[in-house]
């Protein structure tokens, strides 16, 4: 172990990295296979983790275009055990909310800063393990419950750590919330605890992590915020085979996807800039075909 004096909820905007405490050793003999489709992705991230949040344009987008190629396995990282420590110039949790509100303007994405005045969480293990209980259920749900929780913290200023946050989330998905509590409070717990093993034995300093294998564990490895150019050469190096699909850009098309769009996701996914993306957004509120939620940071709009 090597010490690391960042915090991990101090993300650096320049690398888009929120890096850990402690760097684990590699594990070479540590293997990803690719068995599903031709590119295995194993994807290490946190609910509260701002750089992740970052990404998620880049990451829908490679969803659109090259999902016939890929499987995507979310893996938890455990951003924040909890407030023990004391370094990176973050001590506590109101020192966090000045520093999320300058990351969105860096990324682009709403995120709201107060949560870490009005309603503080003390640590991300417990949407992290409420995710591995909703991966128990069905993989498409989990991914979707991890979107609206983030959506929560970040743009509602909720505390996620609190059940009812939690089980909301859950329903909102279509998960079983009386299954997702009793698997949250035993089998995902051990999950959870198997993916920070794993975290550390390939050497997952930061997040987001994110590891790109073929079948005979060739490997190319995205460290931190990027764009998408090289998410896109990250899957061709990997499989040369990858083929680039096609998919409906018009705003019924990408909503009919993704129910909740920011302007600079529509804007990456759409092909247009993000202020003409934000006023064919806005027309659309105007003539209720969506909603718009808007915070100090920013907004995200959704089907009615």
């Amino acid at each position: 172990m090597v010490e690391n004096k960042n915090n991990p909820l101090l993300c650096d905007p320049e690398t888009g990295i929120c890096e850990m405490p402690m760097v684990a050793s590699t594990d070479n003999n540590t293997y990803i296979v690719a068995q599903k489709k031709p590119i295995k992705i194993i994807y290490f991230t946190d609910p509260i983790c701002s750089s992740c949040w970052g990404i998620e344009p880049q990451l829908r987008k490679l969803k659109l275009e090259y999902g016939n190629d890929l499987e995507i396995d979310y893996r938890m990282g455990g951003l924040l055990p909890d407030w023990s420590y004391n370094n990176g110039g973050i001590s506590k949790p109101s020192d966090v909310a000045h520093h999320w509100d300058e990351v969105s303007q860096y990324y682009e994405m709403p995120i709201d800063g107060d949560v870490w005045l009005e309603k503080p969480l003390h640590s991300s293990y417990p949407p992290s393990i409420a995710f591995k209980a909703a991966q128990l259920q069905d993989i498409t749900k989990a991914i979707k419950f991890l979107r609206r929780i983030r959506e929560m913290v970040f743009l509602e200023k909720k505390n996620i750590t609190y059940w009812e946050h939690l089980s909301d989330a859950a329903s909102q998905v279509g998960l079983d919330t009386i299954q997702l509590k009793k698997d949250y409070e035993t089998r995902a717990k051990e999950l959870f605890l198997q993916d920070l093993a794993l975290a550390k034995k390939l050497g997952v300093r930061g997040f987001p992590t994110l590891y790109f294998a073929d079948s005979l564990n060739n490997q190319q490895v995205i460290f931190g915020f990027k764009p998408y150019r090289l998410f896109e050469n990250a899957v061709i190096s990997t499989y040369a085979g990858a083929t680039k699909a096609s998919y409906d850009t018009s705003w019924e098309g990408l909503f009919g996807v993704y129910p909740t769009l920011t302007s600079k996701e529509f804007a990456e996914l759409s092909g247009l800039s993000k202020n003409e993306s934000e006023v064919v957004l806005n027309k659309l509120v105007s003539e209720k075909k969506l909603t718009k939620y808007v915070t100090k940071n920013g907004a995200i709009w959704s089907i009615r």
